[in-house]
This record gives structure tokens, C-alpha cells and sequence, in this order.
């Protein structure tokens, strides 16, 4: 199809907020909940805007949308301009006085309770207000793209042009027992025979499907792990009070066994010279409102997160 030189018509800057939107968000839907319209109206307004422009913006997929180069090109073209009037509007205007909103984010239970909501405390003298979720990255980072979050914590990169990350620290998993099942397995015997010194040993995991033992036996030992879990349990601090109790062996993240480490109540039981390493991201959306404190919290986080 021929380029057209000129458009007979502005484009409508209705239909240009939605379609960044749209292309932000990944999918129609999404986008219909971030502007507070129904999906037919976004679809509708779409199919005219791509009428008007006699290009395809969109490849519908099964779970939303791809955007076409066409669609790159005009996001480009309108998003600063598009966010500035948005900032405008959020603020109420030059010279508005207002009260900033809360901040939403959210993340891994443990990491937040254990390393994030400190950091952040201080804040709150500054008048920042949090609105703390819990969940799986997958899920979470679904929020995100429809506007239930300004901010994620995700325990793997996030995928697509809908959302901006930085890396915000790093994990190391560990293989830990209490001090009695250590005895029982023996002293240097996982360094010795691998996951063979483990056989018959109760397993402690987050979830069924033993994701980060999993990765830790594929990494370390180069097998693929099969065992049952003796316990699951949601919350990787469940899983290090029912280990630290006797109930078994678990992986835990470094940082939250650092102190069971040290006084003995948990034993690392192999210290291989390469572990499994798992990097934490800060994702945001592009095209936020403009909320000063969400700037406060992101940039708080990724200087507490140089000393995760």
C-alpha cells in the first residue's frame, strides 16, 4: 500500500490516548481499565483511528496484541507529548496544590516484608503512602500493565515494550538443613556424591512443582530432580521455619536465612563455587501519572537494592 502524503482529517486526541494505551498496555482490555472505558469503545476507537490512517496499527493475538511497525512509529511520534498533557491534567493544572496519591507496588512477600518495607519506613515521615500487594511476578506484572500497580518487584525480566526494569539486586540460593539432619546426612557427603547424599531426604518447598529446588538441583548437581515435597508452603519463610523445625531440606535465598546461618539454627549443606543466582527487577509503567512519590519510592529501592 502507498504512503499517503497528508491525512485529510488531525488525528483525534482521544483516539491517540487510547491507542498509547493500547500499545503500552499490550492488549485492549488492559487499556480499557487504565482509561475507565468499556473494551468495545477501545476497539472501536482503534478501528477508526487505523481507518483514518490507512494502516493496520495492531496483529491481534490470542492474549492481546502485538503492535505493527506502524504503531511503533506513532507511539514514538506522540507519547512525550501525550505524557506532558497527562502530567498537566493529573496535577490539575499549573500552580495546583494537591495531595500526592498513594503508592501501589508490589512483589514476593518475603522480599518485601523482609528487605523493601524497611528500606521504604522512612518515607512515610515525608508523607509517602503505600499500598503494598503480594503475588507471583506473572500475575503482578499483569497489574502493572492494567494499572492496578505503579510499581513491581519481579523475580525475572519483564517481557515487552509495555513496561520499563532495571535490575534492582541479586539472590543466592542455598541448600540448608537444621543441625540435626545435617549429622544425619553427614559432613562433606553432598560434595561427595551430589544429589545421590539426598535420596530419601524430606523435601520443604514453596510450591509443588519445586521451582527453585528444581533450579538449584539442574544448576548444581546437573539432574533433574524428581522427589515429591514433603511440605509446601507459599512463603519462603514457611519454608525456612519448617527446615530450621527438622522437617527436611529447602533452598532459600541467602538473605533470608542470614541469620539462622549464623547462629547455627539452619546449616548450608553444600558451598558450591558457582550457586544459582537469581536477579530481582523494579518495574514501572511508561507513561504513569506523574506522582512525585513514586519517583521517592523508586529511587529509594534501587539504592537500598546495591546492598541486597
Amino acid at each position: 500500500m502507498a504512503h499517503r502524503e497528508s491525512h485529510t482529517a488531525p488525528l483525534d486526541l482521544t483516539q491517540l490516548r487510547t491507542f498509547l494505551a493500547v500499545h503500552r498496555a499490550g492488549s485492549f482490555t488492559a487499556a480499557a481499565r487504565l482509561l475507565g472505558l468499556s473494551q468495545p469503545t477501545v476497539t472501536t476507537q482503534m478501528r477508526a483511528l487505523e481507518e483514518q490512517l490507512g494502516r493496520e496499527l495492531f496483529e491481534r493475538q490470542p492474549r492481546g496484541v502485538t503492535p505493527t511497525a506502524v504503531a511503533d512509529e506513532l507511539a514514538a511520534q506522540v507519547a512525550a507529548p501525550l505524557d506532558a498533557l497527562s502530567a498537566v491534567a493529573e496535577r490539575g493544572g499549573p500552580g495546583a496544590d494537591q495531595v500526592p496519591e498513594p503508592v501501589h507496588m508490589a512483589g514476593p512477600a518475603e522480599l518485601l516484608c523482609t528487605r523493601a518495607l524497611p528500606a521504604l519506613a522512612p518515607l512515610t515521615a515525608r508523607g509517602v503512602r503505600l499500598r503494598v500487594g503480594t503475588g507471583l511476578t506473572d500475575e503482578l506484572l499483569d497489574g502493572l500493565r492494567g494499572g492496578r500497580y505503579d510499581l513491581v518487584i519481579a523475580t525475572s525480566r519483564p517481557r515487552g515494550r509495555a513496561l520499563t526494569s532495571v535490575p534492582l539486586g541479586d539472590e543466592e540460593f542455598v541448600l540448608v538443613a537444621s543441625a540435626a539432619w545435617a549429622d544425619r546426612i553427614g559432613p562433606d557427603r553432598v560434595a561427595a556424591e551430589g544429589a545421590d547424599a539426598l535420596r530419601g531426604v524430606p523435601l520443604v518447598s514453596y510450591a509443588e512443582d519445586l521451582p527453585i529446588a528444581r533450579r538449584y538441583w539442574r544448576h548444581v548437581f546437573g539432574v533433574r530432580l524428581t522427589a515429591q515435597a514433603a511440605i509446601t508452603v507459599p512463603d519462603l519463610r514457611g519454608v525456612r521455619a519448617a527446615v530450621a523445625a527438622g522437617a527436611g531440606v529447602g533452598v532459600l535465598p541467602r538473605y533470608l536465612c542470614a541469620e539462622e546461618l549464623a547462629s547455627g539454627a539452619l546449616v548450608p549443606l553444600l558451598s558450591p563455587e558457582d550457586p544459582p543466582i537469581n536477579t530481582a527487577y523494579l518495574a514501572q509503567r511508561p507513561g504513569a501519572p506523574d506522582n512525585p512519590h513514586v519517583s521517592l519510592v523508586r529511587e529509594r529501592l534501587l539504592q537500598a537494592g546495591r546492598t541486597w
